[in-house]
């Protein structure tokens, strides 16, 4: 069971870049939320928590590894994704971290996660959508939708994004150098 009220949808099914696409849209609603100071922040990052990691590590696991293999996307494209993820994990760590949800502080970590996710969806977008729209047939990409959504399905239903699990995700994004030190 998710560990927040806010949905944060259930597909079982569809075109993986169209999944994703909704996904994306969900990350920007949710980042709108946590900026609004009359929201229930803390519900709005426990779920932003949990869809960013479900739908990192679905694509990690699911998604890049197949477009890979199809040559839709390079080996470089997809590391650079994970490292983005990574990015993400990080930002998202440390608005987790943080005990009040209306300091300054909150504010200024909530910036950074927004500017670091957004600049994700932006890339991700235009070097890994688009050339899997042009070179990944309608039925590879529906069955990616289908192990896509499952994955994410089954990270949410897991409870993922807890601060325990995105801060174990960092350290092995740390380990793995996939994020720099001296950020």
């Amino acid at each position: 069971m998710a560990a927040t009220p806010i949905d944060l949808g259930r597909p079982v099914q569809g075109d993986v870049i169209e999944l994703i696409l909704d996904d994306h849209r969900r990350f920007e609603a949710l980042l709108r939320d946590l900026r609004d100071s009359t929201s229930d922040r803390d519900a709005v990052r426990r779920a932003l928590a949990t869809l960013h990691t479900a739908h990192a590590l679905a694509e990690e696991r699911r998604v890049y590894p197949r477009l890979r293999r199809r040559d839709a996307i390079t080996e470089h494209e997809a590391e650079h994704g994970e490292e983005e993820h990574a990015e993400g994990h990080e930002a998202m760590l440390a608005v987790l971290e943080l005990k009040g949800t209306d300091t300054q502080a909150f504010d200024d970590a909530v910036e950074e996660l927004a500017r670091v996710i957004n600049h994700h969806l932006t890339e991700e977008e235009l070097t890994i959508l688009n050339p899997a729209r042009e070179e990944v047939g309608d039925r590879l990409r529906t069955e990616l939708g289908e192990v896509f959504a499952a994955e994410r399905n089954r990270q949410i239903d897991d409870g993922c994004g807890s601060v325990d699990q995105v801060r174990a995700l960092v350290a092995k994004a740390h380990r793995a150098g996939l994020l720099d030190e001296d950020e």
